[in-house]
């Protein structure tokens, strides 16, 4: 065996450690330290990593890094190569159970790790996800098609395009519902785009991903899955859905309606939130309780509208103290279509920005104002601030969240060139992305520190 197999990833000081205690990469070890005894197995390190740390997978499942120059001893206990990789297995087929569609566009839903890089790669082919997770078996008859393996920052226009007419073809099929797997950080981006591309759908379609990979112990993976494939399978609200965790436990997950949902934290499970009303319903393994009512209901029928065109120089600008109007003129220059502005407050924006909103109102850009607190809504009527730049042309959006804005412009551009048509279609109420009002009870943050939170958390933190 090569040199650099036997010590994956690993060099300089850590390297030394290993050589002089024969502790090959995946070998079963006790590890002494100035900190105590650690027990575990060894990992290859990414080529990219330091060159100070040994890394160990625990009994625990987790990971950790003992800095070298403070390892006294490994002892070896044993060695066996470990290979990460998903297992497949053949869905069965159950003529009494529903049929539900899994479109995969990449994401950690299914994952497996590169340990040259020490990334979480996409991974998807048919049968991965059973082998993963055998109690999807219990719910629907799965089919999974791989539509495209990249992260969520790399899904735009072209893939919405794509995953909108996939599903367009899976309910022409008459399939019971669609699950789509997607990475978290974009989904509620795609989320739009799919209310507006696909609608009068008779099936649900829901978007789920996970916030830790599947190769960790505290993976939301597994759950988000069977909560979203009974979503599919089972529920009555045919729309476009996130679905993901609802408090950071095991509990249940939330189904928030596609253009009112927003990635709120960058590592909790249950980071997806319903900004300025309330989800559409709770789902658990044994139920879906809805918390509204006026969601669109399941149908019989294969009758689904698919409207993909698009209007991709569309920009969406987040408005700073003291933001110069080179940003907004270099869009106008750049030929943009569309540029939405998430202002401060009820939406606002500085004086200096006004010649280039002109600007931008003479070269017939639709410009639209949505406010970058996300609850509330935009009202350009209470200030001159606000009066002013509607005449420079400026649209306020009402409620409508920064990136359901940004998206529906450039779906609404991709309907006509048109502005004042363009103004009917963003002002009008598609799929919820605009409200009449906010839920009494909706704008609340458990904010930590605060006496009363802190005494309601107590009662169940004993």
């Amino acid at each position: 065996m090569a040199q650099n197999e036997e010590y994956k990833g690993y060099s300089e000081i850590a390297l030394q450690k290993l050589k002089e205690f024969n502790a090959l990469v995946w070998s079963d070890v006790e590890i002494t330290t100035d900190k105590g005894l650690y027990k575990g197995k060894i990992l290859p390190r990414s080529e990219t990593a330091d060159k100070l740390h040994v890394v160990i997978k625990l009994s625990s499942g987790y990971n950790i890094g003992l800095a070298a120059e403070f390892i006294s001893n490994i002892k070896v206990l044993g060695r066996k190569e470990a290979h990460y990789k998903i297992p497949e297995k053949e869905f069965p087929y159950d003529p009494k159970r529903p049929n539900v569609k899994l479109l995969g566009t990449g994401g950690t839903i299914a994952s497996r790790l590169d340990y040259r890089t020490g990334a979480v790669i996409p991974a998807f082919s048919p049968g991965e996800l059973y082998g993963s997770v055998p109690e999807l078996a219990d719910i629907c008859n799965l089919e999974t098609e791989k539509l495209y393996g990249v992260f969520s920052e790399n899904m735009g226009p072209e893939q919405w395009a794509g995953t909108a007419k996939a599903i367009g073809k899976e309910i022409e099929k008459g399939v019971h519902g669609i699950v789509i797997g997607h990475g978290t950080d974009t989904m509620h981006h795609t989320a739009a785009a799919l209310s507006f591309m696909v609608q009068n759908s008779p099936v649900p379609i829901v978007m789920v991903g996970s916030q830790r990979s599947s190769d960790r112990p505290s993976s939301d993976a597994a759950l988000n899955l069977m909560h979203s494939v009974k979503t599919a399978a089972e529920s009555d609200i045919a729309e476009v859905l996130v679905c993901m965790f609802g408090p950071t436990s095991d509990e249940y997950g939330l189904l928030h309606r596609g253009t009112r949902v927003r990635k709120m934290h960058s590592s909790y499970r249950s980071t997806f939130r319903t900004i300025g009303d309330i989800p559409v319903a709770m789902v658990s393994r044994k139920k879906i309780t809805p918390l509204r009512k006026d969601y669109m209901k399941r149908r019989y029928d294969k009758d689904v509208i698919i409207n993909t065109a698009f209007e991709e120089k569309v920009s969406i600008v987040y408005y700073y103290p003291n933001m110069k109007p080179d940003i907004i003129d270099s869009l106008i220059d750049n030929d943009y279509r569309g540029i939405v502005i998430a202002g401060t407050g009820l939406g606002h924006v500085n004086k200096p920005l006004y010649p280039a909103l002109k600007r931008a109102k003479e070269k017939n850009i639709a410009v639209y104002m949505t406010v970058q607190t996300l609850w509330g809504y935009v009202q350009m009527y209470v200030y001159d601030t606000g009066r002013d730049m509607m005449e420079l042309g400026v649209v306020p959006t009402a409620n409508m969240l920064p990136e359901v804005a940004y998206v529906k412009l450039g779906w609404a551009l991709g309907q006509t060139d048109n502005l004042d048509e363009v103004k009917k279609i963003m002002l009008t109420p598609i799929a919820g992305e605009i409200t009449e009002r906010e839920p009494s009870n909706g704008y609340l943050i458990l904010q930590g520190g605060v006496p009363e939170v802190e005494e309601f958390i107590s009662r169940y933190r004993k």
